[in-house]
């Protein structure tokens, strides 16, 4: 069984790409099943976050291709 932490300390990488999208921050769980349904990874900003509130990849749990030892593979598309 994968525990949330275990999640926190992995890479999440683009499959398309090979782009770092950083590190998982926050999960989004269904409250009637408890399971998760997407991935909260914070964006990089400029300008350290000093330019206001920091946005966030939103990446639905269907978007999850792999979950290995150190990275989280995901298929993001377009609207990321």
């Amino acid at each position: 069984m994968l525990r949330a932490s275990d999640l926190r300390t992995r890479d999440v990488i683009s499959a398309a790409d090979g782009k770092r999208l950083g590190f998982v921050e926050d999960l989004e769980i269904d409250p009637s099943t408890g399971r998760v349904i997407a991935l909260i990874v914070p964006r990089r900003s400029s300008w350290w976050g000093l330019l206001g509130r920091q946005e966030e990849h939103i990446i639905p749990w269907s978007e999850i291709k792999t979950i290995g030892a150190d990275v989280i593979l995901v298929d993001v598309g377009s609207h990321h």
